[in-house]
């Protein structure tokens, strides 16, 4: 049988699916549940020289895991830079899945990068970590703001620590005040016992990862921010240079050249967040060091304002993070 390329609209519960010829021929289109009869059921209508377009959403990973055997190629397409529905009218499932199938066939899709599943791992622990932390933060932030509504404009103790939170039962609070703070304070020890928990997960992770101890010698990156990075990032093999990381991570400015006038807008944005946050939380550190790295950021911080040059150090240290990755020959 000959090969197809096939166009899936991927949804939660359920995913079109268009398969093309060579020659644009339409071979046959058809709905699927995303459960593992409706995934075998797609799988045995796929030879297995086909190609495979899925627009990249979030069970994407799982569904390209569970089809990757059964077809020669998977393309993970980049719905922002891929252009799939420009000058049409009409948006259906139906018509997004043959315009997948049309574009791979024109080798017109922009792909992105399909990490591995070891990958995949280290960023899930690095990101639940993550929302563990701001969650403390907020909770940390609503006691406090009880305490403020009741008289007490400072907290005495660290509020994520034992410590602390025992202080909370000295002070005079209002009946539904102190019922509030209760509240809080039980659902704050289990966050933080979960914080605890994936710390030393997160700290074991880094010690055995050689990648992480590469990026933990340059200022300003620690186990979580460098595994934070080498997560994110995967295979560094995928960058030219420290620029291609920088513009990965959002962190370089929009440029608008026309007729030799050039100007300089807000960052991007573009690319993932997590890895803008760990550069920019690194980037922290820059004008605290001692090198010319650290002389050039505070002149940088003079000039511009301590925010706007974080910006800067952060597309500053891209370049040293792809010098110090290990390269494996």
């Amino acid at each position: 049988m000959d090969s197809l390329y096939i166009g899936i609209d991927l949804h939660s519960a359920s995913f079109q699916a268009c398969a093309l010829a060579a020659d644009g021929r339409r071979c046959w289109e058809d709905k699927f549940p995303r459960t593992e009869a409706g995934i075998a059921a797609f799988r045995a209508r796929c030879p297995r020289e086909s190609r495979v377009a899925i627009e990249a959403t979030t069970p994407t990973w799982h569904f390209a895991d569970a089809i990757g055997d059964a077809v020669a190629g998977i393309a993970v397409v980049d719905p922002v830079r891929t252009r799939l529905k420009a000058g049409y009218a009409a948006k259906t499932d139906r018509l997004d899945a043959r315009r997948l199938a049309d574009a791979l066939r024109r080798e017109s899709v922009v792909g992105i990068y399909y990490p591995p599943v070891a990958v995949r791992e280290l960023r899930e622990l690095c990101r639940s970590r993550h929302v563990l932390v701001r969650t403390r933060t907020a909770l940390v932030q609503r006691l406090r703001a009880v305490l403020l509504r009741q008289g007490i404009r400072e907290a005495a103790q660290r509020l994520t620590r034992a410590r602390g939170l025992g202080w909370l039962d000295t002070l005079a609070l209002s009946p539904e005040a102190r019922a509030s703070v209760q509240r809080t304070r039980r659902v704050l020890e289990v966050v933080i016992a979960e914080v605890t928990t994936v710390d030393a997960a997160v700290a074991a992770a880094a010690a055995r990862d050689p990648i992480v101890t590469a990026l933990t010698t340059l200022p300003g990156i620690g186990p979580v921010l460098g595994l934070t990075i080498r997560a994110e990032l995967g295979d560094v093999g995928r960058f030219a240079t420290g620029g291609h990381i920088a513009s990965y991570a959002g962190v370089v400015p929009r440029v608008d050249a026309s007729a030799g006038h050039i100007r300089y807008g807000r960052i991007t944005k573009q690319g993932s967040p997590w890895l803008r946050w760990a550069l920019v939380e690194a980037a922290m550190h820059g004008p605290r060091r001692t090198d010319a790295q650290g002389r050039w950021a505070r002149r940088l911080a003079l000039r511009k304002g301590a925010l706007k040059a974080r910006l800067g150090i952060a597309r500053a240290l891209c370049h040293e993070i792809w010098c110090v990755w290990p390269r494996h020959p």
